[in-house]
Order: structure tokens, then sequence, then C-alpha cells
């Protein structure tokens, strides 16, 4: 019998490691602690009895993923995995790695992301475990890790030399097989499966004027931009910037939104581009920009929805749609056109995951640029934007010279406008944070803000409804309480206060915007001007500058240009 060098090193535990939907996410610094990365995984182990089987490994290449690569196939070969399946170089992104468990039949996967959160020795790492269909771990499984990091003692390795990620092939390491893929092939695959790439390609050839840029923000997408824009439909390499993946994602902040991605915004506009898109660290969030032509994610969603039948993979027809909560309704006046069923559900991918494994749901989108399907088990930034192009072209052909602009235009004067806008305000102390949390639920508890009318620069808003978000899972029958606190108004209109873990430091508020009109004339309006009005009265109601001493967010997620804030 072949012996390993199988050794089992003393621990002591590390406090604070609680895995959200999104996996544990801290600055990289915490990560290199003694023994902190190697207690985690772990505790991973443990919690699934990894005996015999397979995962999936990648990530999105930000600094240290190398490192914790190496860490997860020692500890797998000693903890009894019988497989790692690992993307080349340990990238992998993060919707390629749904693909890849699900093609390959794997048990579960590791993937090393903190998503949109800048990289780097001194900013953000992530990892995050998910389960056998692609998607993330369910809070039983993420409790049970947490659980396992608070009584953790010890933890097992393989003592050998390191594995090498830059070769594609299969390989032993010690009782471990691992095999390296190609990170992008299997994605491509999976795009071409899904889009009709000939109807793409034929458009943009026979209108070489009409400009396309993508903007890899130096992340996880960058090879799989390449691979689509410029290799599959062939167009010039200038049509792609930004495309290679930087561990600290070239200094910048890896989120697609119009302050961040502020590379894109400014060659759209200086070059009059007729679709720019980009996409964010770990490629599976999007943003649609083109000249003179900002998608809201919201948007995005429903005239996505609106367009299923224009993409092959829907040709037997749209299942249900589905939002997240904080998102506005304009996917739901699809769903009614087309009598769909229509969820609206907690922010969280999972909650989307369960209703697509159940056959319910096909299109689904949340307001922070996240959109998908039920081709794989996670939010999809570059699936959304081939999506787009490929209902551009479709468009093209009933009516030629159809932009972004006119996709909008055309479904705002069917369906009406809601204009809707998401300000974050990042990095907040926690204390105060807390205190306009508390603030809103003292006026939705007591009923104190029914009936209460505020005056704005726009007119009045009386509040009709005030109560946090609660969801039961249709499916498994799970709760889920105090999801977000909704505020809405006798004329239709909300806001929505939700308090966000998805950042290493300090507190993010996230307060969301939405006034629906039906009056055409008001259809080309900025987003800032259509809810101006709200957007004094959810400052007012909310205390947030009094508690917090934020006068202006740190983003804002509205309008068609950039965001000055």
């Amino acid at each position: 019998m072949t012996r390993y060098n199988i050794q089992t090193v003393a621990t002591k535990v590390h406090d604070g490691q609680k895995p959200g939907t999104s996996g544990l996410r801290k600055r990289v610094k915490v990560f290199q602690q003694e023994h902190y990365t190697e207690n985690f995984i772990q505790a991973i182990f443990d919690a699934i009895n990894p005996q015999g089987k397979t995962l999936v490994v990648g990530g999105d290449g930000r600094y240290f993923n190398d490192r914790t690569v190496q860490t997860i196939c020692k500890l797998g070969a000693a903890n009894g995995v019988a497989k790692l399946i690992i993307g080349k170089d340990g990238i992998l992104s993060t919707p390629a790695a749904s693909n890849v468990i699900r093609k390959y039949k794997a048990d579960g996967g590791i993937l090393l992301t903190a998503s949109h959160n800048p990289g780097g020795p001194d900013n953000d790492f992530g990892i995050k475990y998910n389960m056998s269909n692609g998607g993330p771990a369910p809070e039983s499984v993420t409790e049970a890790i947490y659980e396992k990091t608070k009584t953790l003692k010890e933890y097992k390795t393989l003592e050998a030399q390191e594995v090498d990620l830059s070769k594609i092939g299969e390989c032993t390491y010690g009782p471990l097989k691992v095999q390296i893929i190609d990170s992008v092939k299997d994605y491509v695959e999976l795009l071409k499966s899904i889009f009709d790439f000939d109807a793409i390609t034929d458009f943009l050839q026979s209108n070489k004027s009409f400009k396309v840029l993508f903007d890899g923000m130096h992340g996880v997408t960058g090879p799989y931009g390449r691979a689509i824009f410029v290799e599959t439909l062939g167009l010039p390499e200038s049509s792609i910037q930004n495309a290679t993946p930087l561990p600290d994602f070239g200094g910048g902040h890896p989120d697609p939104n119009l302050t961040y991605a502020h590379d894109l915004v400014k060659a759209v506009d200086d070059g009059k581009i007729d679709f720019g898109a980009a996409s964010d660290g770990d490629g599976d969030r999007n943003m649609i920009y083109g000249n003179n032509a900002f998608v809201t994610p919201s948007d995005s969603v429903a005239v996505i929805a609106d367009w299923a039948d224009a993409i092959p993979y829907f040709k037997n027809g749209v299942k249900g749609l589905a939002r997240s909560m904080p998102t506005s309704g304009a996917i739901d006046l699809v769903a009614k056109a087309k009598n769909l069923e229509v969820f609206e559900v907690p922010t969280g991918w999972k909650f989307f995951g369960n209703l697509m494994d159940a056959g319910r749901l096909s299109i689904c989108g949340e307001e922070s640029f996240g959109t998908g399907s039920d081709h794989i088990r996670e939010k999809d930034g570059v699936w959304a934007i081939v999506a787009w192009l490929n209902i551009i072209a479709v468009a093209n052909k009933e009516t030629p010279g159809t932009g972004i602009n006119d996709i909008l235009l055309k479904h705002y004067k069917k369906y009406g406008r809601s204009f809707f806008s998401r300000y974050d305000y990042e990095e907040v102390d926690s204390d105060a944070a807390k205190k306009v949390v508390t603030h809103l639920d003292e006026g939705i508890n007591s009923g104190s803000l029914i009936g209460k009318t505020f005056p704005s620069c726009t007119g009045d808003f009386t509040v009709s409804e005030a109560f946090n978000f609660c969801y039961t899972d249709p499916i498994d029958g799970s709760v889920s309480k105090n999801q977000g606190q909704v505020i809405r108004f006798s004329d239709g209109s909300r806001v929505v206060f939700r308090l966000s873990g998805t950042g290493s430091q300090g507190a993010t508020i996230r307060l969301y915007v939405e006034r629906y009109s039906k009056d055409e004339s008001q259809y080309s309006l900025e987003t800032a001007k259509g809810i101006a009005g709200l957007i004094e009265v959810a400052g007012v109601l909310s205390k947030l500058e009094e508690f917090t001493g934020r006068k202006k967010p740190t983003v804002i997620t509205s309008g068609r240009r950039r965001a000055n804030v």
C-alpha cells in the first residue's frame, strides 16, 4: 500500500468565520493569519463529508487565489476527496464554475472570490462553497460550516510539492486525482448552445459601423470576453479592454456600475460606441451601457424576459420569471402580459436556484447587476451581455438601425416605465447603520408611518404601507425574515432599505427607490429627475444623514450618465 505524508496539524479557533450566501469574505491579511484559511477549508470538509467526492475549484484570480488553491489541494488530499477539477492557473469565473460543476456532475465546488469587492494584498478575499446543482450553499450548509469553525482543534494536510496549475491535463497528488481544465472552453460551448451566434455574427458583419466594447475590468472575464467577442464573433481586438486578469484588478473596484466602470463609460461616451458592456471581478454581474444609453438591471432582466423567444435556449417556452425584492417590478409586468408565474424573493441567488431546480423558473435578476437563467445556478454577467446582443441582432432584422435606447423606449411604450435607482452608502460605521435600521423598525412596528405625508420637490408622498419583507420558500417551506424594510406610498412608489453584509469592513446601507409611470412624456426622462422627490423623502423618513453623517452615497446606480457622487 502506498503511504502518503499526511500530517495532522494542531490549530486554534479563529472567531468570526461565519459564511453568508456569498461565502466568507475578509481582508486578505485576515486570511493570511496562521491556520486561518486552513481552518475554514477544513471546516468545509468536515461539514460536507468529502470522502470519495469530486469537487470543482477555481477563483477570480485575485491576490491570494493561487496560494489558496494549493491549500485546498493539500487539505483535499488529506481528507479523502477523490478528485479535484481545477481551472487552469486556479482561475474560473463564478458562472463558469457553476457550469463545470453541473457538466462534470461534481459533488460541489469551492469558489475563491469576493465578487465585486477590490482585490490586492490590502483588500478582500473570499471562499464559498457551492452545491452539486452549481448554486451557492443553503443556510443549513453554511451554518454547519460555521459550527465546525467554532470547535476546530486540528486540520489534515498532505506534505508534498505544489500542484502545477499551469498544465492542462490529469495528474495525481498523493491519493488525490487532479484534473486541470481550460478555464474558458466549457463556458463558451455553453453560451453557443444558448444563443444565436450566427444571427449576432451576421448582424455585426453587416453593420460594420455598429461598435462594440467589452470591459473585463481586469477581472476574471477578460479571457472569456476575448474568446467570445474576438475569436467567436470576429470583432477586432479593440472591441475589448482591461481584458487581462490582475490580482489587484488594476487597482480598480471591479464593480460594473456607472461609478466604478469609468473606463468603459468614458470610452463609450468619447467614441460614441453603440454597445458597451462590463463585467465584475468574478464574472457574475454585468452592466449594459451604450452611446447615450444606460440599462438599469431591473429593465435589463425585463427586456430579456420580453424577448426570450428570440433566444434559441427558450424555444420551448419560459417556465417562470423572478426578481429579488429590492428590484423594480418591471419584470412583473412582463410576466402578467405573458401569463407567466412570477416570484419576488429575498436577495441571494440560492432562492432562485430552488425555483429553478423545481422547474418553475427560467429567467431572473436582482438589482445589483445580477441577471441570469436556469442554464446554471449563479447569476451570469457575460450571459446577460450576449443576450442583449442576441436581442439587438433579432430586433435589427425587424427594424434596421435599432439600438439600446430604441429597445428600451419600445419596452416602456408597451409596459410603462419603472424609474428605479439604488444608492449605496459603503463602509458606514456599524453602530450608525444600526441606528438607521432601528429608527425605521420603530416606525414600521408602531404603525406611526402609515398615513404620514412627506413633502418633496416633486410633490407630496403619503405612506400607505410599511413592513419588513418576509419570504416563505414555496419549494422547501423555509422562512426568511427581515429581508428589507419596505415603505410604499399611495401613488404606488416605494423605497426599500437593506443593510448589506457583503463588504469586509463596516456596513453598507443600500437604498432602493422606485416610481412607476405610464406617462409617455416621461419615458425619456433622466432617472434622477424621475425619482428626485422620492430620494428626498427617503432621506427624511430614515434620518440617514443625521445618523451616519453621509450627505451623499458612495455609488448611485441610475441615470444615463456617470453618477456624480
